[in-house]
């Protein structure tokens, strides 16, 4: 035997003893599975908390590293992707995208850096900015 919660459409929610699985969907199926207080037809199963089982400490730490390492990842692709195709034009990052946004040169891919007044400007005159993380290259390191 296994025991259902279940639920009707009008919210009624009860309890099924069925001989298995097969047996509510079969009973579903031919219409006789039925709520008790109003007498339709249409059941659905509810999940019952106990059993809905929950990972181990253990499982939920590997899955976050995997997580974490997938997002590690995906930032460095990024990154080297934004590095290899677009011009790299330091500080001067507001001053070009301004011109490009006006017209006053023609659109390319550009990168570099702004401070906070420059991130208000360019927010303020409507130009679309896509910041993105940078992360270290150990090769910066060497001398």
């Amino acid at each position: 035997m296994i025991v259902f919660d279940l639920e009707c459409l009008n919210g009624h929610t009860f309890e099924g003893w069925f001989e298995g699985r097969e047996d509510i969907e079969k009973q579903q199926e031919q219409g006789i599975l039925t709520c008790p207080v109003c007498e339709t037809t249409t059941v659905a199963r509810k999940l019952h908390p106990i059993a809905i089982k929950k990972s181990s400490s253990h499982t939920t730490q590997r899955a976050l590293q995997a997580s974490q390492e997938a997002m590690v990842e995906l930032t460095e692709k990024v990154a080297e992707y934004v590095e290899k195709n677009y011009e790299d034009v330091g500080s001067s990052f507001t001053k070009e995208a301004l011109k490009m946004h006006y017209g006053a040169e023609e659109h390319r891919n550009i990168r570099g850096t702004t401070t906070k007044e420059e991130d208000k400007v360019l927010t303020k005159e409507g130009v679309p900015v896509l910041r993105v993380p940078v992360t270290k290259n150990p090769k910066d390191d060497l001398n």
